[in-house]
């Protein structure tokens, strides 16, 4: 008889698909495949953030609609929440169809960035069906930031536009831990498991850590989110133990 195999820990995500994603009078999201986005939130926000951001619009791109122009990305966001335990473990709802984008520029027309900028017609920007990327039948809501002037190149300004987005994002998670598991869409189950006697495997990956739009967060609250996180940079770049769920959870918010 073999050595039993030893289970550390169960990650269950749930999946809940949106199918209309519309601007209304509330943020608003339910398990019926609805999400409502309200504009006077999203004004207050800018107005909460007045010393590095102007304003943010908020653009809904429904698949097949991407011969538009987009200022330059700044990220790829998924809307998940923690339901039950810490990152890696436990309950996470996630949800599926529609993703958030990030975009930045300042006053003046400078784009945020740092070696290159993104800007152009966002077909020719954005590569769909990708790993981190929408497919071509996902929502984009592109959340567009104008930065105060010269902003949009100074990381504390990026990071506090991060802090924005997630703000908004937090509305819709804290919505999503009330959602009833079991009409969830999908449902994922994994496993960190001990196999005694079998190799080791580890797997090192190096992330960027350079700042402004290059910079990557780990531990964040949420899953892909901001508030509780901390840079790479400010860890010195030392190196850090992720578990396999623990990655699959979003403990890595990459921010390029």
């Amino acid at each position: 008889m073999g050595v039993q195999e030893i289970d550390l820990r169960r990650l269950v995500i749930k999946s809940f698909h949106m199918t209309d994603v519309q601007m209304g009078d509330e943020n608003k999201i339910t398990m019926d495949g609805k999400l409502t986005i309200d504009g006077s939130y999203v004004k207050d926000l800018a107005e909460r953030h007045s010393k590095v951001i102007e304003k943010i619009d908020i653009q809904i791109i429904q698949p097949g609609d991407h011969d538009r122009y987009t200022n330059t990305i700044m990220d790829i966001i998924p809307i998940s929440t923690k339901v039950l335990g810490k990152c890696g473990e436990g309950i996470t709802h996630t949800v599926t169809g529609v993703y958030v984008m990030p975009t930045g520029v300042d006053v003046d027309g400078e784009q945020a960035h740092e070696f290159g900028s993104s800007e152009g017609n966002l077909k020719d920007m954005l590569y769909l069906n990708r790993a981190g990327t929408p497919s071509d039948t996902d929502i984009i809501i592109s959340f567009d930031i104008t930065f105060k002037k010269g902003m949009g190149q100074e990381r504390h300004a990026i990071i506090e536009a991060y802090h924005a987005v997630d703000e908004w994002i937090q509305v819709y998670r804290e919505q999503m831990k009330k959602f009833n598991g079991n009409k969830a869409t999908e449902k994922h189950e994994y496993h960190d498991v001990i196999r005694p006697g079998q190799k080791k495997v580890l797997i090192i990956k190096e992330m960027i850590a350079h700042g402004a739009m290059l910079d990557t967060w780990i531990f964040p609250n949420e899953p892909s989110g901001v508030a509780g996180g901390k840079s790479l940079i400010d860890y010195g770049c030392m190196p850090v133990m992720l578990t396999p769920n623990e990655f699959r959870d979003g403990a890595i918010h990459s921010m390029n």
